[in-house]
């Protein structure tokens, strides 16, 4: 981040390759419209450019701050749009398929929290309400709403910078043992 505060654009082209595939991820999954995902994704980056110098790692990390830049542009995008119903062919027309991995890493993020953290991670995060829209939605208090939240990115943070172990692959087997686990008489 030091190096992008100081204008060193090859330190942006490394950021947007390490963290525009979950923002495209993120974006697909609010916004559905591969142009509308494609700005703000874009946007976003452009805003990290320029507020580079006020990142503060004490604070959140790169990917917790950048995914606050996209997911807000993404909101802001949201309610940009007009009311408006689709024509048939709109609802009938195929849509990309989102990354799986994406989705199932995302997934397991949201799956450990418990309630009502949960519910409100996918009605802000993924349906796009606001504290307020929660607060009428849930009829829970705005300040346990915020809180709420705050909690449950945090435990989704810890969780997704959890290293996971490799599994064992059979390759990993000693040279002596074959598939039957027994060994060869020769």
């Amino acid at each position: 981040m030091n190096r992008m505060a100081g204008g060193d654009e090859a330190a942006l082209s490394t950021l947007y390759g390490r963290y525009a595939p979950y923002l495209y991820g993120l974006g697909r999954r609010m916004l559905r419209q591969q142009d509308d995902v494609e700005t703000c994704v874009q946007d976003a980056f452009f805003n990290a450019w320029k507020a580079a110098a006020r990142f503060d790692p004490g604070r959140a990390s790169v990917k917790t701050w950048l995914v606050t830049i996209a997911h807000n542009r993404m909101l802001q995008a949201l309610r940009d749009r007009p009311e408006t119903g689709l024509d048939l062919e709109e609802w009938d027309a195929p849509t990309s398929a989102p990354d799986r991995i994406e989705q199932v890493i995302a997934q397991r993020a949201v799956d450990i929290l418990g309630e009502p953290e949960k519910t409100l991670v996918v009605l802000a995060f993924y349906q796009g309400f606001s504290h307020s829209e929660l607060n009428e939605r849930t009829g829970l208090p705005l300040g346990s709403i915020k809180t709420y939240l705050r909690r449950a990115l945090a435990q989704m943070r810890v969780h997704l910078e959890t290293p996971v172990a490799p599994a064992m692959s059979t390759s990993s087997r000693s040279p002596n043992s074959s598939e039957g686990g027994q060994h060869d008489a020769e």
